[in-house]
């Protein structure tokens, strides 16, 4: 990493009431003197706040303030200074263009936070978890990557690692005497120990399920055949007319994405081209969409017309969707136009005839009736995620990736210690383990993976 000075943008572009451009590096007190004749900045404590005027030359660019942080105590751990300024996007374009000028250089997509984590401040898993708390869309993720951010990964990990190197330690020195045939390390107490980990990587890799949906959302596709009511459930739960709702079969042509919030928890709503056979070009293309959408769907919330006389036509194609995965939810659509004995005939022919667990619903989207239920529904689908054995969630594709192979090295381990495999063998399969836990925290990592990590960071963070 170069140890030039940098500098950024650190809102979001667009006017505002204020806007804060970063910089930091070694230089960073003395290129913005160049533009700051008020004070002296060299001779200022850290933490401290400063008024005055940039200036490009002579020229009076705004009205700022700026704020010191003196090395080490900085986010990037290095001298940074933070000057705000009248939210204008051109007025923090030219006081951009003056640092540069001044010898600052502009800062890569977070190249900041690489920093804090190259000089130590933070962890790579605390790093993505500022990604993730800036990406945040409803409370459950913002209290998971708050979780990450305080290190609670990494604890979980640090521990195992402690352990495990410990061992490692014994084993290697078991090859330093090898012709003495002298064993340091006690296997049953190894196996032990691989248990407690396996236990715990187990635990960690089954929380991903919980940890995705928190963080991307949980995908519900809405299903039904022409007019079954689809695109006015989606308007009635969103509470606004996001979709076009008649009584011609065929309306919705594309497929129509939307996220609606319950408890916290973001789904993304997905309403789809009625499902039938058809002739209209374009509306066979949304058909054959609808399809691919609960093919990648963990909820499937299929709609059927109360008042239908024969549901034949549904339950083959609820029977050609389903799969061991999905989450099957049933609602008899317009219940506010038959009787309730027709509720019941309705519930007992989808039970009779589809094998597969599902709830049934019956709802109006029309009169609000029961969409309360199917929230609740959709609600605890996720919550039913939820391990209660583990406080830590893992949301991040990569530390999964990095467990489920610890979690192979570790059943290496124990194939080693069974067949009693020779100690440099079983030395080996030990770092493995010990490396692909280290991937989480960045204790092992390499340039593409923390180029192509940080790369995804907004720039100026």
């Amino acid at each position: 990493m170069n140890n030039d000075t940098i500098c950024a943008l650190a809102t979001a572009n667009g006017v505002g009431a204020l806007g804060i451009i970063r910089v930091s590096g070694n230089e960073a007190l003395p290129i913005v003197q160049k533009s700051f004749p008020a004070k002296n900045l060299g001779k200022q404590k850290s933490h401290t706040l400063h008024y005055g005027y940039f200036m490009d030359g002579d020229e009076s660019i705004d009205e700022v303030m700026l704020s010191i942080f003196l090395a080490p105590k900085s986010f990037t751990t290095e001298n940074s200074v933070e000057i705000a300024f009248h939210g204008s996007p051109h007025i923090g374009k030219r006081i951009l263009e003056t640092l540069t000028k001044n010898g600052a250089r502009m800062a890569k997509a977070g190249e900041f936070t690489l920093r804090a984590f190259i000089n130590g401040r933070i962890d790579l898993s605390q790093a993505e978890a500022i990604a993730d708390v800036i990406a945040s869309e409803n409370e459950a993720s913002r209290k998971v990557a708050i979780s990450q951010l305080k290190g609670g990964i990494t604890n979980e990990i640090s521990l195992l690692r402690t352990d495990l190197l410990n061992f490692v330690s014994l084993i290697e020195l078991e090859l330093d005497f090898a012709e003495e045939d002298v064993e340091f390390a006690d296997r049953s107490a190894l196996t032990q120990l691989l248990g407690r980990i396996e236990l715990k990587l187990n635990s960690l890799i089954e929380s991903f399920q919980y940890g995705n949906a928190i963080k991307n959302g949980t995908a519900v596709a809405i299903i039904g055949k022409p007019n079954a009511g689809k695109s006015t459930l989606l308007n009635a739960l969103l509470k606004e007319e996001r979709a076009i709702v008649s009584n011609i079969a065929g309306t919705t042509r594309d497929t129509i994405e939307e996220v609606l919030h319950i408890k916290g928890h973001a789904f993304r709503l997905i309403d789809t081209a009625g499902l039938r056979e058809t002739t209209d070009e374009i509306e066979a293309i949304g058909v054959r969409k609808a399809r691919e959408k609960v093919e990648n769907a963990q909820i499937l919330i299929y709609l059927a017309d109360a008042a239908t006389a024969d549901f034949t036509a549904d339950i083959e194609m609820i029977q050609s969707l389903v799969r061991d995965d999905l989450k099957l939810i049933v609602c008899a659509t317009k219940i506010d136009e038959v009787t309730p004995p027709q509720h019941e005939r309705v519930e007992e022919i989808f039970r009779n005839a589809i094998p597969s667990d599902f709830d049934f619903i019956k709802i109006s989207a029309v009169e609000n009736q029961n969409l309360q239920d199917l929230k609740n529904e959709l609600s605890s689908y996720v919550e039913q995620l939820k391990t209660s054995e583990n406080n830590i969630v893992i949301t991040n594709q990569r530390h999964f990736e990095a467990l489920r192979k610890s979690l192979d090295a570790v059943h290496q381990v124990n194939e080693a210690i069974s067949f009693q495999i020779s100690t440099e063998l079983l030395a080996y399969e030990l770092r493995n383990a010990l490396e692909y836990l280290g991937e989480i925290s960045g204790e092992v990592t390499n340039d593409e993976v923390l180029g192509n990590i940080f790369s995804k960071f907004c720039i100026g963070k």
